[in-house]
C-alpha cells in the first residue's frame, strides 16, 4: 500500500513539475541612503533559489517559477525584507530598498517576526511559533514561556532548577524532543538546559505536535520543542540583564555579537547566572508531617529548606556567515556548572537534607550550512556535537528531618528521640557517593535538493551516541567501577518529499525514517546487548482554501526508543533502573485550521483550532502507585519511581487559540487544551480483565486554559518613552496522581493563578526596566506527583542594549 502511495505521490509530482514556466530575475538592492547592499542574501520563499548580491548590489536568480513568489531578503545588519513579486515574462527587474537594523522601529520588528511566524504554523506540520521579544525584557524563564503555549504543560518538581518533564498533548518523555538550534538539548547536560537559559538570549521557539521536519527527524513521536538561538541580531551588539526577586532568586546574562562585514568573520558569546534558595512555602493537603507516634498530619505550613539551586554558563563561538563557501560555519564551546540541593524524592512526603547533585558539561559543537552547495538547488546541513558530561551525586546523611527544619522523632523505651536511619543508610535508602561520566557524541546531516521548483528531495542521518561509566566514590573496590560500562546508540536514515503545488496553495511533506537502537551494558562480567530495528513514515498537508485560511493535517506511524536515563536509571532525579523497557510505537493523527478572520488598519483575529487522535503501544511512562490502602497514605509517598511499559493507550483530544491585536496596542490571547489519555489494554498478563481498562492514566493533567493581555502605553513618562503592561492567567483541572483514588487525598486541587507585570523603555531604548508579580493570588499550584510550586512572589529585571559598539 505504501509503496503505491509514493508511486502516486511521484506521478503527481512530476506533472506538477511539467506544467511550469520559468523566468531570470535581476535587480539591485540598495539602502535608504541610496549606497549599494552587497553581499546580501536573497532567495525566493519556500525554496532553494537564491543569490549573493555583488559590490554593487546586483544580483540574479535564474528558474524562477511564473506566478506570485515572495523575494526574501536577509543579512546580519538589515532587517529581514519580504516581497511580494508576480513573475509573469521571461525576464523580470526588481530593485529593493533595505534598512539597517538601527533604522526600524519596535513596530516593524513586529510585523517582521509574524511573518516568519506566519510562515512556519502554515506549512503543512502541527506547530505553534512563540516570540521572545517581549519575554526576554521580563523576569520569565524559558519554561514559563513554554507552559503558556497551547497544548503544552512543562512538569516540574517544584521551583527553578528542580526535575523538568514536557508534555504535548499527552505525549510526555522520550516521545518528545528538545532541540537547541537542532541538537537535542540533552547532549549539553543538566548545567545547560531550558532552566536557565534565558528567553533574552532565543529567537523564538518552535513547538511541534507529531511529525517533525526532516532537520529534526529523529527517535521522536510525539513532536518536538526547537529552541533557536539568537543569530540575527543587530552586528556589534551587546546585550545585559540583571534581576532579583523573591526566594533569594539572582539571575544575570550577557550576550554579544560581531560581525567583520568585510571578511564575514562572526562572533557569538553569551554567558548566564542563576542563584536561588527556593524558599517558597507549602501548604495544603500535600504539606504532611510525621510526628513522634508515626503520625500523618496535613495543611501544615512550611517553608522549603535544604532547596538551592545555582547555575553558571557560557556559550562561545566563532565561525563565518554569508561567505561564498559557507552561509553559515561556526565552531563553538559550552561549559556549565550546576549545583543543586534534592529536597525531597519522587513526592514531598520526606524532606531531605545532605543530598546533593553537582553537574559538569563541556560541550564542543560544528555547524555548517550552505545552500547552492556545489550545484544549484543543493543544500547540505550539518551539526555535530560531541559532550562530556559529568554527575556527581552524595547522600550520606543519616538523620531524618520534617518539613519544619527540625529533626524527626520516635518514641523509644518512652523517651522522644531523634530518627537515625542505621549507619549505611541515607536520606533515600543506601548512603551513596557516585559519579556519572557520559561520553555524548550527537551528529545530524541533512542534503537536500531542488528537484524543480516547489519540489525537493531530501536524505538524512541522526546519530547518537552515549557512552556512560558510574562509578561508586564511597566503595572504590566495588565491582560496578571497573565493570559497569554501559552504552546507547541510535542511528536513524531518513527520506522526505516536499511539494508545493495547486499555485503554491498546497503544501505536503512525505517522509520515511529506519531507526536502529543499540543497547549494551557489561554487570559483574556479563555482557549483554540489545539491538532494535524500527521503520517509521508520515506525512503533512496544508491548503490555503482561501485568502488568510488554511487547513492543515497530519499523519505518523512510528516507533521510539528510551533514553540512557530509562533504562539505566538517574540517580540524580531519583529514578532507578529498568533494562526490560522496551520501544513504544505511535499512531498519531492531527487536523485543524489556522484563519485570519480580521485584519484591516487597526484590527486582527486569528483563529486557530487542532484536534487529534493518538494511539500508543508500550507507551513508556514513569510507574504511579498502584493501589492506596484505606488509613495508609504513605503508600502513595514515592522516593523514587521508574519508567516501564504500561500497554495499548489512546488519547483524544482538541487544543485551540483565539489572538486579537487593536492599533498594534493592545494585545489579547486565549488558549485551551483538553483531551484524555486513557488505558487501552483489555486484558493483564494472567488473561484478566485489566482492572485498569478505560482508566484515565494517572498524574497527568488533561484540561488547561491559558490567558493574556498586554497594552502599550507610548510617551506616558517621557517623549518616545514605551511602558508595556501584562497580565496572565492559567487554569489546570483536578488529576489524580494515583491509579486508585480511594480517598481525594491524591488528587490535585484546582489550579487557578495570576501574573501581572510592567515594563518601562527609556527613549533611546537601551535600557528596559521590569517589575513582575508571579502568582499575585498565591494560589495553590501543584505538579508531577503532587509536588508544590512556588507562591506569590515579586521580581525586578533591569535590561540594557548597547548597538554598533565599535563606531
Amino acid at each position: 500500500m505504501l509503496k503505491y502511495f509514493f508511486t502516486i505521490i511521484s506521478i503527481w509530482a512530476l506533472c506538477g513539475v511539467k506544467a511550469q514556466e520559468f523566468s531570470s530575475l535581476t535587480g539591485r538592492l540598495t539602502q535608504k541612503n541610496g549606497s549599494a547592499a552587497s553581499h546580501i542574501t536573497i532567495s525566493v520563499e519556500g525554496t532553494n533559489l537564491g543569490a549573493v548580491t555583488d559590490h554593487k548590489g546586483r544580483y540574479e536568480i535564474k528558474n524562477v517559477p511564473y506566478g506570485r513568489i515572495y523575494l526574501v531578503i536577509t543579512a546580519i545588519d538589515i532587517n529581514t525584507h519580504r516581497q511580494e513579486v508576480n513573475v509573469d515574462s521571461p525576464t523580470k527587474s526588481v530593485n529593493i530598498v533595505v534598512t539597517g537594523k538601527s533604522e526600524t522601529n519596535i513596530e516593524e520588528v513586529a510585523v517582521e517576526r509574524k511573518t516568519v511566524k506566519k510562515d512556519m504554523e502554515t506549512s503543512g506540520f502541527a506547530v505553534a511559533v512563540i516570540e521572545t521579544k517581549e519575554a526576554s525584557l521580563r523576569n520569565l524563564t524559558t519554561n514559563e514561556l513554554l507552559d503558556r503555549a497551547v497544548g503544552v504543560r512543562v512538569r516540574q518538581n517544584g521551583g527553578i532548577g528542580s526535575q523538568i518533564e514536557y508534555n504535548l498533548n499527552g505525549m510526555s518523555g522520550s516521545a518528545v524532543g528538545i532541540f537547541l538550534d537542532g541538537t537535542p538539548i540533552s547532549t549539553f547536560g543538566q548545567s545547560f538546559n531550558l532552566n536557565n537559559i534565558p528567553p533574552a538570549m532565543i529567537e523564538r521557539i518552535e513547538v511541534y505536535k507529531g511529525v517533525l521536519p526532516s532537520h529534526l527527524t529523529g527517535d521522536y513521536v510525539g513532536g518536538a520543542i526547537n529552541v533557536i538561538m539568537r543569530k540575527d541580531a543587530s552586528a556589534n551588539n551587546i546585550a545585559a540583564a540583571v534581576s532579583y526577586g523573591s526566594f533569594n532568586t539572582f539571575q544575570s546574562d550577557v550576550a554579544a555579537l560581531y560581525r567583520n562585514q568585510k571578511s564575514g568573520f562572526t562572533t557569538r558569546l553569551s554567558g548566564a547566572y542563576i542563584y536561588t534558595d527556593n524558599s517558597y512555602e507549602m501548604w495544603g493537603k500535600f504539606a504532611m508531617m510525621t510526628d513522634a507516634q508515626q503520625r500523618l498530619t496535613r495543611y501544615n505550613r512550611f517553608k522549603r529548606f535544604n532547596n538551592t539551586y545555582k547555575s553558571i554558563s557560557g556559550r562561545f563561538e566563532f565561525g563565518f556567515t554569508d561567505v561564498k563557501w559557507a552561509d553559515q560555519f561556526f565552531v563553538g564551546y559550552n561549559i556549565s556548572d550546576t549545583y543543586q540541593d534534592i529536597p525531597h524524592g519522587i513526592t514531598m512526603a520526606q524532606p531531605y537534607v545532605g543530598r546533593f547533585n553537582e553537574y559538569q558539561a563541556h560541550v564542543f559543537s560544528l555547524n555548517y550550512i550552505k545552500n547552492n552547495f556545489l550545484l544549484a538547488g543543493l543544500a547540505l546541513n550539518v551539526n555535530a556535537v560531541y559532550s562530556k558530561r559529568s554527575t556527581y551525586l552524595q547522600d550520606t546523611a543519616r538523620t531524618m528531618y520534617n518539613w519544619d527544619g527540625n529533626p524527626m522523632t520516635i518514641i523509644r523505651n518512652g523517651v522522644v528521640v531523634p530518627l537515625v536511619r542505621p549507619v549505611g543508610r541515607g536520606q533515600q535508602g543506601a548512603a551513596v557517593i557516585t559519579n556519572i561520566d557520559r561520553d555524548i557524541i550527537n551528529s545530524r546531516t541533512n542534503l537536500s535538493y531542488m528537484v524543480a521548483q516547489g519540489h525537493r528531495l531530501s536524505v538524512n542521518h541522526n546519530l547518537n551516541s552515549t557512552r556512560r561509566q558510574d562509578e561508586d566514590l564511597l566503595n572504590p573496590s566495588a565491582p560496578m567501577n571497573s565493570q559497569n560500562q554501559r552504552n546507547t546508540t541510535t542511528n536513524i536514515f531518513g527520506f522526505n518529499y516536499e511539494a508545493q503545488t495547486l499555485n503554491n496553495k498546497l503544501k505536503t511533506n512525505v517522509l520515511a525514517k529506519y531507526t536502529i537502537n543499540q543497547n549494551h551494558y557489561d554487570n559483574a562480567g556479563t555482557t549483554t546487548t540489545l539491538t532494535n530495528r524500527n521503520p517509521g513514515y508520515g506525512f503533512t498537508a496544508s491548503y490555503n482554501v482561501i485568502p488568510k485560511l488554511y487547513v492543515i493535517a497530519s499523519m505518523e506511524n512510528s516507533f521510539i526508543s528510551p533514553r540512557d536515563e530509562q533504562i539505566f536509571g538517574s540517580p540524580e532525579t531519583n529514578i532507578v533502573e529498568n533494562l526490560e523497557l522496551k520501544p513504544e510505537r505511535n499512531v498519531n493523527y492531527n487536523a485543524g485550521f489556522r484563519y485570519e478572520a480580521l485584519s484591516d488598519d487597526k484590527n486582527r483575529l486569528s483563529l486557530y483550532a487542532s484536534a487529534f487522535w493518538r494511539n500508543g503501544y508500550d507507551k513508556i511512562a514513569a510507574e504511579a502507585v498502584d493501589s492506596v490502602i484505606v488509613g495508609r497514605e504513605s503508600d502513595a509517598n514515592l522516593q523514587t519511581t521508574r519508567f516501564i511499559n504500561i500497554g495499548r493507550t489512546q488519547s483524544r483530544g482538541f487544543e485551540a487559540e483565539v489572538t486579537y491585536v487593536y492599533a498594534n496596542r493592545l494585545n489579547l490571547l486565549v488558549n485551551l487544551s483538553r483531551f484524555n489519555t486513557l488505558m487501552k489494554t483489555e486484558f493483564d498478563e494472567n488473561g484478566n480483565p485489566h482492572r485498569f481498562f478505560n482508566r484515565q492514566l494517572p498524574n497527568e493533567p488533561y484540561f488547561m486554559v491559558n490567558g493574556s493581555v498586554q497594552y502599550r502605553l507610548d510617551n506616558l513618562i517621557q517623549k518616545k518613552s514605551t511602558v508595556n503592561l501584562f497580565y496572565n492567567t492559567g487554569y489546570v483541572a483536578p488529576f489524580t496522581t494515583v491509579w486508585f483514588d480511594s480517598e481525594d487525598w491524591f488528587r490535585t486541587p484546582t489550579q487557578f493563578y495570576h501574573d501581572v507585570g510592567a515594563s518601562y523603555r527609556t527613549p533611546n531604548g537601551k535600557l528596559i526596566v521590569s517589575l513582575d508579580v508571579k502568582n499575585i493570588t498565591n494560589g495553590e499550584v501543584y505538579d508531577n506527583f503532587g509536588v508544590q510550586k512556588p507562591g506569590r512572589g515579586y521580581y525586578l529585571k533591569l535590561n540594557y542594549m548597547l548597538n554598533n559598539f565599535t563606531k
